[in-house]
Parts: C-alpha cells; structure tokens; sequence
C-alpha cells in the first residue's frame, strides 16, 4: 500500500518534491492548505508522515511548525536538506523577452531578485510558489498580467505538473539557498537507530530564570563531548506555558505572586549529533532534566536523509512498485476535508451555569448554540454572548432543531436532568455529559436511552482548570482551552461524521483529546478529585488562612488549593462525594490521618513536658549533690563561699 505523505502547498510545491526526493516517486503526496492541517492529518491517522520544512539556510527557522510539534506530539523520524532551485515558467510558445511580470512567494521573489532586475521584470507577490504556476494555467492573474506576459517562479516540478515551460533554472541569487526538512510520525524511530547509523536527537527544554541556567544546560552535553549542530530560543508557547503555571502553583507560586514569574518565558530548542538511547545522551538527558522545568524529545533520527525502521521498508517496497499515475500520487483532498466544508452543527446546551458559559463560549465561535437552563435563570449572560435561551418549559421548541445536546449540570442533578428530556425529541442526536466523573452519567444514559440505538452518546470530561471554572470571567484569557486535555469514551456512536466534528470542535482548540472508557477516567482522577476539592473546602475559613504580608510557598500552596476550590458549588463537591464509592474511605482516612496527628501532638507534648520534669529533678538533684559536696571541702579546710553553702558564717573546722 503507498505511503500517504502530507505536506503543505500546492501540487509542484518545493514541499512535495522534498517528499519524492526523500521517499521515492511513488509515494502519495498530499497537499494541505496549511502547516496545522499537515499535523492534523498525521495525527487523525489520515496520513501516515508529514514532511515539513523546518529552516532554510537564507530565511533562518519556521517558528510555526515548531510550536506545532508540541501541539501534536509528532516524532521526528528523518530529516532531508533540499537544495532550492528556483525556475522561471512560462506557457508554451512565450518567449523569455515577452516576459514583464514574475509572479511566486514573496520570499522566492526576493531571492531571485538580481536576476529580475537584469531582465527588467517587474515581481508580484501571490500566495505560493506552486500556486502561482497554477494561477497561470487557469488564467487567474493579479491586474495587468496576462499568460502571455507573465512567468512564474517555482520549482521544475511544478512546471510539469501544470503543463509550462522552463525558460530558466537555477535563476536565484545565491546558490546556497537549502531548506531543512523534517519527516513526522505518530511513532519514533529511536530503536532502530544502531550504532552505525549517525544519529541526531532534537530536544526542546525551559530553564529556571537564575544565574548561568543555559550555561548549566549546556554543561549536561557538553561534559560528555556530545556535539551540537543548533540552539536556538523561543519565546514559550501557550500548552508550555500551562504546565509551568501549573508547575508554579505547585510550589506555591500563584498570580499573587508576579514577581516570582517573569512576564517573558524562552524556551530552548537543541540539536545534539547523538541518538537519545545512546548511555552518554541518557545521561545527559537525565541530567538536564534536574536542571530545567520542563524537558521533550522531538526525536531521534538518522543523519543527512537517511531512512530508518518502519518507513525504511516501506520505501523499499515502493521501489520494487511499478511507477503510479501523476493523478494517483498526487492528491489534495482528505476524507475530513468534507466535514470541514459542511453545515454548523446545532449543539444545545442543558445547564448554562459558569461552565455551560465557558463551554458556550468556544463552541458558538464556529457552530450555532442555544441554551436552557433547568433552575436557574441565566437569560441576562446568554443575551450577553448572544446564545438563544430557553427556559425549561419551552424544553421540546429548545430540542427540536438540534445535532447535538450537551449535559452541563452538576453530578447530583445530573439524573433528574436526563429524565428530564423527552426521549422522542432527542431520537437521531447526540448527547454528550461532561461530569467531573463519568461512570454514573454513563449509566443514568445507557439506562434511558438503551432501547433507542438512533440516540449517540459520548462521555466526556473537559478538564478545564478548576481556577478558570472560578473565575468570575469565565470569557477571560486565562481559561484558554490550549494544552488541556479532553477526555472522552464513545459510549455509543451511529453517525460517525457529526460526532468526528464535535470532537474537532475541541481539537480545533488544540485541546489534548485522550479517549478512555467513563471508568478508567473514573479510576484515574476520581480520588484525586475528591481528595483536592475536601481539602479546599477544609482550608475555605479564613481563620486556617488568615492574611500574612510574609507569604511562603507553604502558605501560597494552601490558598491556591482553596482558591481553586471556591469558586465551584457545593453541588459539584457533594456530587464527587456521592457517586465515587471510595469517597467515604478516603474522608475516614482523613479523620484517621486527622486523629493519628492529634495523637503525634499530644504525645510529643506530653515528651517534651516529661522530658523538661525530668530536667527539672535532675538539675535539683545534681545542685544537692553539688552543695554536699562542697560541704565535704570546706570541712577539710577547703574555701567557704556564703553563696554556695546558704550560710553568713563559716564552718566551724
């Protein structure tokens, strides 16, 4: 079967014929709109590798497809340096002097500039390099360029893909124009490397802001005569960030503490000329991670185009394959690229409390929402975010239109909630409950809806911070959705499609998607929830935290776990309570914890009153013994001391 290879361009581009030159002929190219749709496509298992540039020697490092490798959580498996030869294209039968007009990327532009200037050809920015041979073939030109009079600067391949004319290669002004490119996958290659193959690990770390930090870095590689071949900083992306936030609150750093965190954070990223499994990069890498905050191998690969593992075969076997039809290897359309095209979804929401908002929120950017609360009445904030809100007795006018129904309502609610909806209204929808745990919703679902298999259902747990569920902004820029994970089971799904675009709603906001059944999740977080929240709400009397201008990390760590905790309802707590059957064991643990340190107290109290009694006796015991002792001297014609024997007069001899 052809390897299905993404990269980002139109057919001809530079990208593509990286791709051939690095994997074969035959290989299935498949032209994306933009750098994300590449990761996207790889990671959705459309395609199995994406090839993407990553530096070009003139223009220095795409930043973007960096940050994206931290989104995705690709693995680098190759890289290729492609050498940039720059053509000038024409329609057959147009000759180099009719030229006037030179249309591509601007960046190719400016480097074929000497050669334009010599010809006298005026250059016109367009989108892509690729693009622009297209743009000539079907006439689509920028005002005053005609086929006739107009060239395209792009690569040979694009020439033939389009049907044009070389009149010129290799036009650009410097001949050391290269470009980097990386081959990605879901899986590294790190364990085919052996020894013979030369190896390269790129890595990506943060650093404490102290003294000599980068130095100390550095130090980990080099001590172990481990090369390098590129360092360069960053300014921290969003998913980074949130995890050295996180990481801070742990410490007891929190936003009250802004002097402790600088307002600009770098991250690192390195190319050492080593494969991570090597015993001196395994050491280095252990070392450095005693260093920084937050460490990640990209990938370790083979040098300088070389293949290896599972990709390797592959390409192999594409060898011995007679050669494909142009039309089959080169393509620019994905099975999803429907979808994306397709209607908004009709979601509503049940439950529009803070949570319901902040749900509200990201899936009105791209969908149509409504919403109905079932106690409250929340119509001022939804007419604020302009969401159409019903109130519970206009229930089956609310349900009517709808795709999709999400169930946004506390734990101990969350039953009465279901009962609640009309099991006709919802038949061919999907509904979606998003509890802190999922088992119980789980079974209050299959039990109403068990016998209607044309109702889809999908357990979730947006794990959005509990500090951004608090805030009084649920709309403000802290409750970014980047970096955190979603997770969710497919309890039971007949219409693929519409549940793959309410998932992409969240990966689109480049959320973590982790699919796990409702009681693993359970299994996983559900103590750990309970345990965090109990210990908010123990901590919630400001007589435990009174206010102190001298604030440690001990102190800081135990106002952001009541922080955190305080802005959710009681319900929710009650609901984490109910519905985890070891609740109950972990609050008598904690009563036991709680009794067994009223224990250790009293006991070390009623030591140290023992021990200093003790002292006491001793001290008398030992002045006694003292003062005899003295008695014993004087009598023997020793010195008299009034202070020592408690007499005026001496003793008689």
């Amino acid at each position: 079967m052809p390897i299905r290879v993404a990269y980002q361009g139109e057919p001809g581009a530079y990208s593509e014929k990286s791709t051939r030159e690095l994997l074969g002929d035959n290989v299935v190219a498949i032209g994306r709109p933009s750098f994300e749709d590449c990761f996207r496509a790889v990671a959705s298992m459309e395609c199995d590798y994406a090839c993407l540039p990553i530096e070009n020697s003139l223009g220095g490092s795409i930043h973007e497809n960096y940050d994206l490798m931290l989104r995705y959580d690709l693995k680098i498996i190759a890289e290729h340096e492609f050498r940039v030869n720059h053509c000038l294209l024409a329609k057959h039968g147009v000759n180099r002097e009719d030229i006037k007009y030179a249309i591509s990327h601007p960046q190719a532009l400016a480097q074929c500039d000497n050669f334009l200037r010599g010809l006298g050809i005026k250059p016109v920015p367009t989108y892509d390099t690729a693009g622009s041979a297209k743009m000539i073939l079907e006439g689509r030109l920028p005002a005053d360029c005609t086929p006739e009079n107009t060239a395209a600067i792009a690569s040979d391949l694009a020439g033939r893909r389009y049907g044009l004319n070389c009149l010129n290669e290799k036009i650009e002004d410097d001949d050391t124009n290269f470009t980097r490119f990386l081959l990605l996958s879901r899986k590294d290659v790190s364990q085919f490397l052996n020894p013979k193959i030369p190896a390269k690990t790129s890595v990506l770390f943060t650093l404490p802001n102290t003294p000599c930090a980068l130095y100390k870095a550095l130090a980990c590689f080099s001590l172990r005569d481990i090369d390098f071949s590129k360092i360069e900083s960053r300014p921290t992306v969003a998913s980074v960030l949130n995890f050295l936030k996180f990481k801070s609150q742990q410490l007891g750093m929190k936003a009250r503490n802004k002097a402790d965190l600088p307002r600009f954070r770098y991250c690192f990223y390195l190319d050492f000329m080593e494969s991570q499994l090597h015993p001196n990069a395994q050491n280095a890498l252990a070392h450095l991670r005693e260093q920084s905050e937050f460490v990640r191998v990209l990938g370790s690969y083979p040098q300088k185009s070389r293949l290896a593992g599972p990709v390797a075969q592959e390409v192999e076997e594409l060898k011995r394959m007679a050669h494909l039809d142009d039309n089959d290897i080169s393509l620019m359309t994905l099975p999803s690229d429907s979808a994306a095209t397709a209607d908004p979804l009709k979601i509503g929401i049940v439950g529009f409390d803070t949570f319901g908002q902040f749900l509200a929120k990201q899936m009105s950017s791209k969908h149509r929402v409504s919403c109905m609360d079932l106690s409250h009445d929340n119509s001022r904030d939804a007419e604020k975010m302009g969401i159409d809100y019903y109130s519970n007795f206009e229930m089956r006018r609310f349900l009517s239109d709808l795709d999709v129904v999400v169930i946004a309502v506390p734990l101990v609610q969350f039953e009465d909630a279901v009962s609640s909806l009309p099991v006709a209204d919802l038949r061919g929808k999907l509904v979606v409950e998003t509890g802190v745990l999922n088992s119980h919703p789980k079974a209050v679902l299959l039990k109403a809806f068990g016998n209607h298999p044309d109702i889809d259902i999908i357990s979730s747990h947006p794990m959005v911070s509990a500090s951004s569920r608090g805030t009084e902004d649920p709309y403000s820029a802290a409750s970014s959705w980047d970096g955190r994970p979603f997770v969710y089971e497919k309890v039971r799904i007949a219409d693929v499609p519409r549940c793959e675009r309410f998932l992409q709603i969240f990966e689109d906001a480049r959320c973590q998607l982790i699919e796990m059944t409702a009681e693993q999740h359970d299994g996983t977080v559900a103590d750990a929830e309970f345990v965090a929240h109990l210990t908010g709400r123990l901590l919630l009397d400001k007589q435990l935290l009174p206010p102190t201008p001298v604030v440690s990390k001990e102190y800081a760590a135990l106002c952001d776990v009541a922080d955190m905790t305080a802005g959710d309802s009681f319900d929710l707590f009650f609901g984490m309570f109910k519905y985890n059957d070891r609740a109950r064991l972990h609050l008598t643990q904690m009563k036991e914890n709680l009794s067994n340190l009223e224990r250790q107290l009293a006991a070390k109290e009623a030591y140290l009153e023992a021990s200093n009694e003790l002292k006491n006796n001793d001290r008398q015991r030992l002045m006694a013994e003292t003062k005899q002792l003295l008695r014993e001297v004087v009598r023997e014609g020793g010195i008299w001391d009034k202070d020592a024997l408690g007499t005026e007069t001496p003793p008689n001899r």
